[in-house]
């Protein structure tokens, strides 16, 4: 692994930003803490900063010492509604938040290339850093969008990582084309007739009909959709019900559908409204659908892989890998690869706890490697 030393040199202050950063977690647009301590340490090393954009993001620039392109480096802030299991002496105190995707670490790792940039600026072009708020399916990339990131600080190419405890320790994978699920997320409201539990012949069971639309969806996939088209329809909430002797007269569902292909997407859409009409049909009840785009599909351009390819082989050779395989998670950093060419690479550190699991922990001895990735990129492709 080739870490320049002068970033380990900084290790163990890398180290104690992420660790505080993993005691204090702030849910989406939420992260006013967070970003006032990104604001603060740019401020410091004299980088030009803007504070919220898209409400809680905040916008670093720092220009080289030579003219050349503009180089975009991205990192999400916010943390999970998940109460954390992993007994650490840093383990969160914000009860039921936790990080438990890494963004703690994905932002520690771009404060410190900016450091290393602004302590010796001896780099081509400019880099933007953009430290983006809520990632976790609230339209974090799209609200700074929206705030003009791109028109305000136009950028020629735009990078990002994300922590994998899937991949062994130190490996960078970089998946050219579409490499994560575009995602939408769906609400179900079943209104139906309450009554007394002991007399359900006088109601009209919300619950019942929710249980059984939940079935009915589940055929979509496999009935419906082509199987060389990889889709997952999930329901992963169903509430009904607040007393044992009452049958509610409202009952909800709620989930995603992750998807490569749009026209697949849209047929879900079509058969669960299709459901949706049938259902309300056959009880004489109201049943709403309301389904919402929240992540597009992340495509990452074919030709700046090759250059993180060439980025990652220098800084860890033959753990290096250049994969096929398409993930069905998301990632809202698609909305800002759909505006400038972009790549999203991983950083593997360990087999471990997954993702958004209450015993999740990174491993900081990674903090460097994504910070030199970072660096690298500022570095190599500000002078293309």
């Amino acid at each position: 692994m080739t870490i320049p030393q002068r970033l380990q040199d900084f290790a163990a202050d890398l180290t104690a930003i992420r660790r505080d950063l993993h005691e204090h977690p702030e849910l989406g647009f939420q992260e006013v803490r967070t970003a006032g301590i990104v604001a603060a340490e740019l401020e410091r090393l004299g980088i030009e900063v803007t504070r919220g954009l898209g409400k809680t993001g905040v916008v670093g620039v720092l220009r080289g010492k030579r003219p050349g392109r503009t180089i975009g480096l991205r990192a999400d802030m916010d943390a999970l509604p998940i109460h954390e299991q992993t007994n650490l002496p840093y383990a969160s105190k914000n009860p039921g938040v936790m990080h438990a995707c890494g963004h703690d670490a994905h932002t520690t790792m771009l404060l410190g290339a900016a450091r290393y940039l602004a302590e010796d600026p001896d780099f081509a072009g400019t880099a933007v850093f953009i430290f983006q708020p809520a990632e976790e399916g609230l339209g974090g990339a799209r609200a700074m969008i929206a705030d003009g990131l791109f028109d305000r600080f136009p950028c020629d190419e735009v990078y990002t990582l994300h922590n994998s405890p899937y991949q062994a320790p130190g490996v960078i994978g970089v998946t050219p084309g579409p490499a994560l699920a575009g995602a939408n997320f769906f609400d179900i409201t079943i209104t139906a007739k309450g009554c007394h539990a002991a007399s359900p012949e006088t109601g009209i069971d919300s619950l019942v009909i929710a249980a059984s639309l939940v079935g009915q969806i589940q055929t979509i996939v496999s009935r419906n959709i082509k199987p060389t088209d990889p889709v997952v329809v999930s329901v992963t909430q169903f509430h009904a019900g607040a007393a044992y002797n009452v049958i509610p007269e409202v009952a909800t569902l709620a989930g995603t559908v992750r998807y490569f292909n749009r026209d697949a997407a849209a047929q879900v859409t079509r058969r669960m409204q299709a459901l949706c009409d049938g259902t309300a049909a056959a009880y004489g009840i109201e049943v709403k659908l309301d389904m919402r785009n929240v992540f597009d599909v992340l495509e990452n351009d074919p030709t700046l892989s090759q250059h993180v390819l060439a980025v990652a082989q220098e800084l860890v050779g033959d753990k290096a890998e250049l994969r096929t395989e398409r993930v069905m998670g998301s990632e809202d950093f698609a909305d800002m690869a759909q505006i400038v060419p972009g790549v999203q690479c991983t950083i593997g550190h360990g087999i471990g706890p997954a993702l958004h699991n209450p015993g999740f922990s990174f491993d900081d001895a990674y903090l460097t490697l994504g910070s030199a990735y970072y660096i690298r990129m500022v570095e190599t492709r500000g002078a293309a």
